[in-house]
């Protein structure tokens, strides 16, 4: 199988939510509704295989000026363990050095794939206290989680916070 890597558009929302429901469930990903996927849809990479079809997923959520999260990253059950995720990140690490960014950060159960891959755990938040406060502003859920506050606790008990330093 051959896989190609593009980014997502709103035809793709729907497969995208297909591969992410069985992650959810488990709690493994943050379960969202089909709208927010069309609203994020911008943010996404896809990958097909050979047929078309969209077997992973994953998205860069820009925090701040310096600062990304690599959010939603899965791959088609069956598939899991050929590369597909690897893939997925390294684009999604190339869109954000295109966009001048110098951290990624991630909420994670896969702390060896992101390990594997350069990110390393953190304790707390990774911004200074005046950009915290303006993160505060966000109704973002994703940016709540990144600031750990206690509304969103209960989707990320057990997750480690990694970052990952761009060269």
């Amino acid at each position: 199988m051959t896989v190609q890597f593009r980014p997502a558009k709103p035809s793709d929302v729907r497969d995208i939510a297909q591969i992410v429901a069985p992650y959810a469930n488990r709690r493994i990903l943050v379960s969202k509704e089909l709208i927010s996927y069309f609203e994020d849809v911008q943010e996404f990479v896809v990958a097909t295989d050979d047929g078309g079809d969209v077997v992973g997923c994953g998205a860069l959520h820009v925090l701040w000026d310096d600062l990304a999260e690599v959010r939603t990253l899965a791959v088609a059950e069956p598939l899991v363990g050929h590369g597909i995720g690897h893939g997925l990140l390294t684009r999604l690490e190339r869109r954000a050095r295109d966009l001048g960014l110098r951290r990624l950060f991630c909420l994670t159960f896969e702390v060896d794939f992101f390990g594997r891959h350069g990110f390393y755990p953190i304790e707390g938040t990774p911004v200074g206290t005046d950009i915290y406060q303006e993160m505060l502003r966000s109704h973002d859920d994703g940016v709540a989680e990144f600031l750990d506050l206690a509304r969103v606790k209960p989707n990320t008990l057990g997750n480690t916070r990694m970052l990952k330093e761009l060269s």
